[in-house]
């Protein structure tokens, strides 16, 4: 799988549950879009609460959306091999297409070498950045979040980089210890921020939203990346930020969206 982006926001004229053969005889099931879980083996409370999300709340689900940094990094799929604890991720994920519930991962900033022999361990169907849905007669736009935040010019030169295909072939031809190294130089550095007064720089701009808004032809935006949940009413319509989970340091944090016949609602952990 290429991280290249795409011109456009990706389309689907269907509701995401019946497109993918997930359609019940029944009531239609509902959707749940999470984000920014920064999975690591150093953060147990915050797994924890995952794996019951995906083995308890999600049985419910028709489908699940990732939308970005599922994981606090991601160096390459030969994590799967190397690093027990992706394994384990990805067999947990795995379960959900066990138990007929599709699953769409979305890049993050931090998990963006996310390629296919992980989607294939997961089970997960890979969505683009951004990308627009029709679930439950409600069409919507989906995204990290990341390439909103354009005020943050030196991120965004990184972002394009970063995505550049031969930039990734490059970084993942080095030996696993140099990149599993760097990685965990860049963690401890964001460890470091986690107390720093956050910078507007961090936060989505009114043009860039106003933008997808009208790229997407669409009134309902979700997104994740800038850890402030929140419902806001925007000059093209709803945009709302999924939350971050951190069970591990201070106050807990973390919850879901769920879209069903009734509308989208934010809800908290179990």
């Amino acid at each position: 799988m290429s991280g290249r982006q795409d011109a456009g926001p990706r389309n689907v004229e269907a509701s995401v549950p019946h497109e993918h053969g997930h359609a019940r005889p029944h009531a239609p099931r509902p959707l749940l879009l999470i984000s920014d879980l920064h999975l690591s083996a150093s953060i147990p409370h915050t797994v924890d609460a995952f794996e019951h999300f995906i083995r308890v709340t999600a049985d419910s689900a028709d489908s699940v959306f990732v939308l970005g940094d599922l994981f606090e990094y991601w160096i390459g799929d030969d994590m799967l091999g190397a690093d027990p604890f992706a394994a384990r991720v990805a067999a947990l994920l795995h379960s959900l297409s066990e138990r007929g519930i599709a699953l769409y991962v979305m890049h993050g900033n931090r998990d963006f070498l996310l390629g296919k022999r992980f989607m294939k361990a997961a089970g997960a169907i890979w969505l683009p950045d951004p990308f627009v849905m029709t679930a439950f007669g409600a069409r919507i736009v989906l995204a990290h979040g990341d390439a909103l935040c354009t005020a943050d010019r030196k991120y965004q030169t990184f972002r394009r980089f970063a995505r550049w295909r031969a930039a990734q072939l490059l970084f993942l031809a080095w030996p696993f210890r140099w990149r599993h190294a760097l990685a965990e130089r860049m963690r401890a550095s964001s460890d470091e921020g986690r107390t720093r007064p956050p910078s507007p720089l961090y936060d989505v701009t009114h043009e860039s939203v106003e933008a997808l808004f009208r790229t997407s032809h669409t009134t309902t935006m979700i997104h994740g990346h800038t850890h402030k949940p929140a419902r806001h009413q925007e000059a093209g319509g709803t945009r709302w930020v999924l939350p971050d989970w951190d069970l591990d340091h201070g106050t807990r944090r973390g919850g879901y969206l769920r879209i069903d016949a009734e509308g989208i609602h934010a809800l908290p952990l179990d």
